[in-house]
């Protein structure tokens, strides 16, 4: 414990540690991002769609205005129609209310992908400390976020100043001008002005998530001592991983030593490398790499080749090149298709031989029958 207190937080954060961070809710997301991003979509959507939206909340009003003189009186009726004018400008916005969400929706899928948990809504008695409230206050988040609001309200007003007084030319146009003409060249000021403004959020936002992810990075930086105890949790001390490690080198060894016998070749370096092979031609597509060794295990092969009476035959580039290339039970690549066959034809003669000559010693005369 106390050499976890006085190690400092140096290390990257490990693959598990990020994912238990993710599950309960903790992310690097910028809120500045998000507020650009709606407001962009929707500047854009109000600059193509607002002649259809005017159009038809005009229309609506215009057929309402005119139904208030033969419109029944009463609370009741009131109470119908206010709830019929919601529902239809309701349906008239509800485009626009589709793409903020939409919008707000694939920003935040972009920042942190699709994550969903529970565990950051859950209460936590700390939230409710009035330690850890004074803590969150004066903390170096919270300094950032005050100096990021601070500079928001500058640029943004500094901005918006600008704008508007870019404007003030076409202002004077307005005099005498009908309302229809008025409202066009307001809406188009407030346009221009809104547009300058959120994209002056974007620098902003970018700033801020580029904090985000750095503060985030440096929340889940772990000690040299988490990083040991986590990879003794979940794969063991390094005692234990070397045992295992041992345990399954003394269990490939007692296979290969099963194998070795049923091989048909041994190719060797001729004393550094050795790799026994096996081929059937109705069960193997191709020769298979039953055993390979080097030094101390090459020898223990050959040995093991000689009391079973499997041959041995030197190929040093055939033995190198199956020894770096091919894994143990695997097949003999297509590259070395045609050295190996050599290798088996030259066997299988061997082997030929071998039998006739036994035939023509038991058969009389020396005759083979």
């Amino acid at each position: 414990m106390a050499e976890e207190s006085f190690q400092e937080k140096t290390e990257p954060a490990t693959q598990r540690r990020r994912e238990e961070a993710r599950k309960k809710g903790q992310v690097a997301r910028s809120v500045e991002l998000n507020s650009f991003a709606v407001l962009f979509a929707g500047a854009l959507f109000l600059f193509f769609a607002a002649p259809s939206l005017v159009g038809s909340l005009s229309a609506l009003m215009r057929h309402y205005f005119s139904a208030l003189g033969s419109a029944p009186t009463g609370a009741g009726s009131s109470i119908t129609m206010i709830r019929h004018v919601s529902l239809q400008i309701l349906l008239v916005l509800g485009p626009l209310f589709l793409v903020l969400v939409v919008v707000g929706v694939l920003i935040n899928a972009g920042q942190v992908g699709f994550q969903v948990t529970v565990e950051a809504l859950q209460p936590r008695l700390d939230k409710f400390s009035v330690a850890s409230g004074f803590k969150r206050l004066f903390s170096r988040r919270s300094l950032v976020e005050l100096i990021r609001d601070v500079l928001k309200l500058a640029l943004i007003g500094t901005v918006a100043y600008f704008a508007v007084r870019a404007e003030f030319d076409g202002f004077i146009t307005l005099t005498g001008a009908d309302p229809v003409g008025i409202l066009t060249v307001m809406g188009g000021a407030i346009f221009r002005v809104g547009i300058k403004v959120i994209l002056a959020l974007l620098v902003l936002a970018l700033f801020d998530y580029a904090f985000q992810r750095w503060d985030y990075e440096r929340s889940l930086r772990m000690s040299k001592y988490e990083v040991r105890e986590e990879l003794k949790q979940y794969e063991g001390s390094p005692l234990m991983r070397s045992r295992i490690r041992q345990v399954q080198r003394e269990l490939a060894r007692m296979r290969m030593t099963r194998e070795i016998p049923k091989a048909d070749v041994v190719v060797t370096n001729p004393t550094e490398l050795a790799v026994a092979l096996k081929y059937d031609a109705e069960t193997m597509s191709a020769p298979t790499v039953v055993a390979k060794g080097a030094r101390l295990l090459a020898q223990k092969i050959r040995e093991i080749a000689q009391t079973a009476g499997v041959p041995i035959v030197e190929n040093a580039p055939l033995a190198r090149a199956l020894y770096a290339s091919v894994e143990i039970g695997a097949h003999v690549p297509a590259e070395l298709y045609r050295a190996t066959a050599e290798v088996l034809a030259y066997v299988y003669r061997l082997r030929g031989k071998a039998h006739a000559e036994t035939a023509s010693e038991a058969v009389p005369g020396g005759a083979v029958s």
